[in-house]
Order: C-alpha cells, then structure tokens, then sequence
C-alpha cells in the first residue's frame, strides 16, 4: 500500500540544539530512496507502506545510537486507494487554486 508521512522526531535530553539528530536522520532517509522534503517542522515521506515505516525505525535506531536515550514523534499518516497522488501535487493543487 502507497503511504505519504509527516514524520516529526525529537530526541529528548540532548540539548538545545537537534539539527545533528535532524541530520542523521535525513541521511537514513536519503539512503532508503524513498521520496521526500524535508521542512522546518518535520519531513514528507512516501513510497510503500512497510519501507516507509522501515525508514522511521531505521530513524529512531540511529537518534539512539547518537546518544538520545529518548525520542517522542509525532507522525500523521495518508493512503488512498481510489489514485496514486504525491504529497507534492497535493500541495501544487492548493497552490493552483491560490493563484
């Protein structure tokens, strides 16, 4: 099953600044090939459902070998099954209706 997420991790007791944790995540992501972008709040993910969710563990593995005793996430989850949409032409059929 095609699945586009909203993936928000945030390692806890690590400080002040998260960007390193944001970054190593990003990297795992990048290494799946699935598509995503990340923003200032969270990253879009999709593909299939079980390497979507394989990304997110694979995440939480690697904040916590990164020394984050404890991560809390927040994740929203999107599947259709009457078509196959993108999160990015989501976003440009809001903005087309903007202009």
């Amino acid at each position: 099953m095609w699945v586009s997420v909203d993936l928000c991790l945030v390692p806890l007791g690590v400080g002040i600044s998260l960007s390193p944790f944001i970054a190593a995540c990003q990297k795992v992501v990048e290494k799946t090939g699935l598509d995503y972008e990340l923003g200032p709040n969270g990253t879009a993910i999709e593909g299939e459902w079980e390497k979507v969710f394989e990304c997110v563990k694979a995440c939480h593995e690697t904040v916590h070998q990164l020394g984050a005793n404890r991560i809390y996430t927040t994740l929203k989850v999107n599947t259709r099954i009457d078509k196959k949409q993108s999160f990015r032409e989501k976003v440009s059929k809001v903005e087309s209706l903007i202009d």
